[in-house]
């Protein structure tokens, strides 16, 4: 596959979590080294990354730390890919915030810097017609935007979704749900954050849904809905079935 010769330049997944729901296929092991489709969801995110043109990524790591590291040095370059290790677990924000240097971000000055690409862990999908990263990238607008959200419809999601994460206006600016109001999209796992976003951070742990509200507030929250397969993988069942569906070819059902 031709890389981009546009976009975000560097890349973070996610993968310092303990996955407890998922348990006790994480009690051994960290969720984003649990297979699907014969491969590591690790694996398939650092893949997605070197596909849509990313030349450097990090990986965080915490619970069992040394598994992390040992899965980013077997993964075949490009991108160049570092495990940054948390020796307390930071959340996702935080943990962000600690790769920031890595990401080619001043933390003292982030908006100088690019925006980058953070994928969950645990994130698995399916692209549509166009690849998913490269859709991203191409709505990314930097004067309008310091985050960019995939969204996935909660009619496509197998599992239960709650009451949703996000509602979008017509322009793609997200909003959260309010007091008894149902959300038709769900966070995909997968963003674009300018480094805009990380200044006067709270220093230690803290969620990335704290720079969210704070984007929300300022009207530069946006979403993109997804136009492809995305697996709901919480569970050790939604891991069973999702690789049931793949191996059955099933996909189509998601949609």
């Amino acid at each position: 596959m031709t890389a981009p010769t546009h976009g975000p330049r560097a890349g973070m997944v996610l993968a310092a979590g303990f996955g407890t729901r998922m348990r006790p296929l994480t009690d051994g092991r960290p969720k984003p080294l649990l297979d699907l489709g014969g491969r590591s969801l690790l694996h398939h995110a650092l893949d997605r990354l070197r596909d849509a043109g990313i030349a450097r990524a990090v990986v965080n790591a915490h619970w069992h730390a040394e598994q992390i590291e040992a899965a980013v040095a077997a993964h075949a370059p490009p991108p160049a890919t570092i495990a940054v290790v948390e020796d307390a677990l930071l959340e996702t924000g935080g943990g962000v915030a600690h790769a920031l240097p890595h990401l080619g971000v001043d933390p003292a000055a982030p908006e100088s810097g690019a925006p980058f690409v953070v994928v969950n862990g645990d994130a698995f999908w399916l692209d549509g017609p166009r690849a998913t990263l490269t859709r991203l990238s191409a709505a990314f607008d930097a004067a309008e935007m310091d985050a960019l959200l995939l969204m996935v419809r909660t009619s496509q999601v197998n599992g239960d979704p709650g009451r949703g994460d996000f509602l979008l206006d017509p322009l793609g600016r997200a909003r959260r749900p309010r007091e008894r109001e149902i959300a038709p999209y769900l966070f995909g796992g997968v963003q674009i954050l300018h480094p805009r976003l990380f200044r006067d951070i709270p220093a230690g742990p803290f969620s990335l849904n704290l720079l969210y509200d704070r984007a929300i507030e300022a009207g530069r929250l946006f979403g993109l809905v997804h136009d492809g397969a995305w697996f709901h993988l919480s569970t050790p069942r939604d891991l069973e079935r999702a690789e049931t569906m793949l191996r059955a070819g099933m996909v189509a059902a998601l949609f």
